[in-house]
């Protein structure tokens, strides 16, 4: 098998304390279990030469294309994930002061799996492709989805395994960045092909060491869910028998197979919790023409699977914002006034599709639910879905990055430059890796959140009721003593975390894009929190031999 990974301003536009948010490489042969590494033109090792942009061919080339606004720029925007992936990277390098050799590491992607399989579809054998990229053993385990589509390719999950291990160092989770794909419509597979798929590839990464609890833990991304989880975790159960810590293996489980409460809407509410914080700056707000906090905002939501649905619900229910468009790939619904989530859901349900909702006016124009007008944009589908051929159509005060790579670098830059917010991907969707965290930690210490306590922690919030009352001269409404005097239950336990990280997150990037004058938007102020902490664990850990 061949085993292959390649590495691949504006001045402060606020006065006062307000805030517009606005290569080496290196090939690995694997034969059995041999490895040998060869690296090629990593500079001197005693070099204390900086990454400047301009040490990107990439960079080098967009460099050129943003000089012009034309269509043809549009035509030739490069929209390669990886390629974005090291401009983003190089931008965020060169405003910091870490010499080239320790930059070099970081950016690369250690190793990349990349493999077929046969699977048997009826009377034949058909042949599918998988990847497991391993982008930073910095710390362990590595941690990324396993994403089921037709138009992954190897350039894809690299940039999603780098994007992983920054993602982890923002939230302060303790993993380095992986990612896994196979090339599969799930759509339009049979559940039992599905099920065989989804097996042989475990196996495959099994056969590898490219899973496991203590080394490699996946989890699910686009096209994979608790089902998919759930086999493979029982496929790495069955090739180990008697491990104790099996079902750490993988993250997302159902929770009858020691999965978590809160994971399935862990990202959308991430997606919450991000723009919440980023509207509670009356400073920041007032720059994007914004009163503080999500209640009455505009929000519009490009997809309305996973992530966008429960994102969307929770904008609304707990944040008291108007959710005036959903959009999917055929199509997206509109209404100004806000659109009833609950009742969509039920049509949805009936039909099977979110079209010709009597709720709201149907438009067949998948992609124009991008350029309505709204105070938060939410592309939650897939990636490069603001380019240089619609950024400028965009009619939005914050962009939210609830999918991975929705904004090209040449399309932020045009946002930025109008003093749109974009709040990034490596921040805002770091929810799902977050609550997967607190699933694998509750299945190598093999018992649930709150269940030592809860009873202990309601016994003294009764007793807390109780004294009130005897000091007001009058009782709590019974519904009310049955809230307050009940006790954390794990979905509140794993709530409270995710909202403590991502508050505690974003107010760690905010305070980089103060300090740092050579950082101009939040995604290089995101890439240069998590470069600092990468770089202080590759410097304790040295290298050996």
């Amino acid at each position: 098998m061949r085993h292959t990974s390649a590495p691949a301003d504006r001045d402060r536009r606020d006065s006062g304390d307000g805030i517009r948010l606005g290569t080496a490489a290196s090939q690995i042969d694997i034969e059995g279990r041999s490895v040998v590494c060869s690296r090629c033109d990593v500079p001197d090792l005693d070099s204390g030469h900086r990454f400047t942009e301009r040490d990107s061919t990439m960079a080098g080339k967009n460099d050129k294309r943003r000089a012009g606004k034309s269509s043809n720029a549009a035509s030739t925007e490069d929209l390669n994930m990886y390629h974005a992936y090291e401009r983003q990277f190089d931008r965020a390098a060169a405003a910091l002061r870490f010499p080239e050799h320790l930059l070099v590491q970081i950016k690369s992607c250690n190793n990349v799996y990349e493999f077929s399989f046969p699977v048997k579809v009826g009377r034949k054998l058909e042949i599918f492709q998988g990847w497991r990229a391993e982008h930073s053993h910095h710390r362990k385990p590595l941690k990324g989805g396993i994403r089921y589509a037709t138009h992954v390719d190897k350039d894809e999950v690299r940039a999603l395994a780098s994007l992983m291990t920054f993602k982890c160092a923002i939230v302060n989770v303790p993993f380095g960045g992986s990612k896994g794909a196979v090339r599969v419509n799930p759509y339009t597979t049979p559940p039992e092909i599905l099920e065989r798929i989804t097996r042989r590839y475990a196996a495959e990464l099994i056969w590898k060491g490219f899973i496991g609890p203590g080394s490699n833990v996946p989890a699910p991304d686009m096209g994979t869910g608790e089902r998919e989880m759930a086999w493979i975790a029982d496929t790495y159960d069955a090739m180990n028998r008697g491990g104790i810590d099996n079902f750490a293996c993988v993250t997302g489980k159902p929770v009858g197979q020691g999965g978590i409460q809160g994971r399935t809407e862990a990202t959308g509410r991430g997606v919450y919790y991000g723009v919440r914080e980023a509207l509670s700056y009356k400073q920041d707000t007032k720059l994007l023409g914004l009163t503080q906090g999500i209640e009455g905002k505009a929000i519009a939501i490009q997809g309305y699977g996973n992530v966008g649905k429960h994102a969307a619900h929770i904008f609304a229910k707990e944040g008291g914002a108007r959710i005036v468009a959903i959009g999917e790939w055929n199509g997206w619904l509109h209404n100004p006034d806000g659109i009833d989530l609950d009742a969509l859901d039920a049509h949805r349900a009936e039909t099977g599709s979110i079209l010709e909702f009597p709720g709201a006016k149907t438009r067949r124009t998948a992609k124009n639910v991008l350029e309505v007008k709204c105070d938060v944009l939410v592309p939650a589908a897939l990636q490069n879905v603001i380019t240089l051929e619609n950024v400028d159509r965009l009619k939005c005060k914050i962009v939210a990055e609830a999918a991975n790579g929705p904004t090209t670098p040449d399309a932020e830059r045009r946002l930025i430059d109008r003093g749109v917010t974009v709040i990034p991907d490596i921040y805002l969707n770091a929810g799902g890796v977050t609550v997967s965290y607190f699933e694998w930690t509750k299945n190598i210490g093999h018992i649930r959140y709150g269940r030592m306590g809860k009873r202990l922690e309601a016994a003294k919030e009764s007793q807390m009721i109780h004294a009130i009352e005897n000091a007001m001269g009058q009782e709590f409404d019974p519904a009310a003593k049955r809230l307050y005097g009940r006790g954390a239950d794990e979905i509140d336990i794993v709530r409270s975390g995710l909202e403590g990280t991502m508050v505690d997150a974003y107010r760690e990037i905010r305070a980089a894009f103060k300090r740092n004058r050579r950082i101009h938007d939040l995604r290089t102020a995101a890439y240069g929190v998590a470069i600092e902490k990468v770089a202080a664990s590759y410097r304790s850990l040295g290298v050996w031999p």
